[in-house]
């Protein structure tokens, strides 16, 4: 079984050099892109495991990659950006990003954090399985695709995939927030809070949920949420 696959989109050379090194001696695979039109060519062959994303890119805008990373690829996306601002960190993940590590940063910090994301992430292999049914819907892990009971389907991002699979694999039981974090990896605190009340109110748009009473995902006002349908899983 081959190591895992990091992308590294970075402008900088040093910042290249230094996390090639350190995630080769950790033993991942990598590859590194000083632009984005290069970075996006290699998506179309190979889709990575991880890819790092600087923001501040000098032929794109980082943010807009990263939504559509997160929206049509089947890989965690973690922002290394010098943007430090909280602003910065929350729509880095509302857009979808998995994770997000401000510049200067310490590279063991790096291979960590990818590590997290690896066991936590829906492209990890676990006893569950890869498809899952409740309701009327079929949740398909291995595409990044909800399917209704119509075989209509709709697309669902990698970081929108962590949740719902959280959310399957712990049916009828309380998630609380200290759970999601230690589940889905990052840091803690406001911003990941809200990163997480975006992705839920995501996945109930596209279960089609009515929002102000939702019959699958209930918010538990102070403690968390609760998945409520019935699961079974292949």
């Amino acid at each position: 079984m081959s190591a895992p696959l990091v992308t590294i989109l970075d402008d900088e050379p040093e910042i290249r050099q230094i996390l090639t090194e350190t995630l080769e001696d950790a033993g991942f695979r990598t590859q590194s892109f000083s632009r984005a039109r290069e970075f996006e060519a290699s998506l179309k062959r190979v889709t990575p495991d991880v890819c790092l994303v600087d923001l501040s890119l000098p032929d794109t805008d980082g943010l807009s990659l990263v939504h559509r990373l997160a929206l049509e690829q089947g890989a965690a996306v973690i922002i290394i950006s010098g943007r430090a601002q909280v602003q910065d960190r929350v729509t880095g993940l509302e857009l979808g990003a998995d994770d997000y590590i401000t510049k200067p940063f310490d590279p063991t910090e790096v291979v960590a954090r990818i590590r997290a994301r690896l066991r936590g992430g829906p492209r990890a292999q676990v006893s569950s399985g890869n498809t899952a049914r409740f309701s009327d819907w079929t949740a398909h892990f291995d595409r990044y695709v909800l399917e209704d009971k119509d075989g209509f389907e709709t697309p669902f991002s990698h970081a929108e995939g962590e949740v719902l699979r959280l959310f399957l694999e712990s049916p009828k039981r309380l998630i609380s927030r200290a759970q999601m974090q230690e589940a889905l990896g990052g840091a803690a605190g406001d911003s990941f809070d809200r990163a997480m009340d975006v992705r839920v109110s995501r996945l109930r748009t596209k279960l089609r949920e009515n929002p102000k009473n939702p019959r699958l995902i209930k918010t538990i006002y102070g403690a968390g949420y609760i998945f409520l349908g019935d699961v079974t899983w292949s």
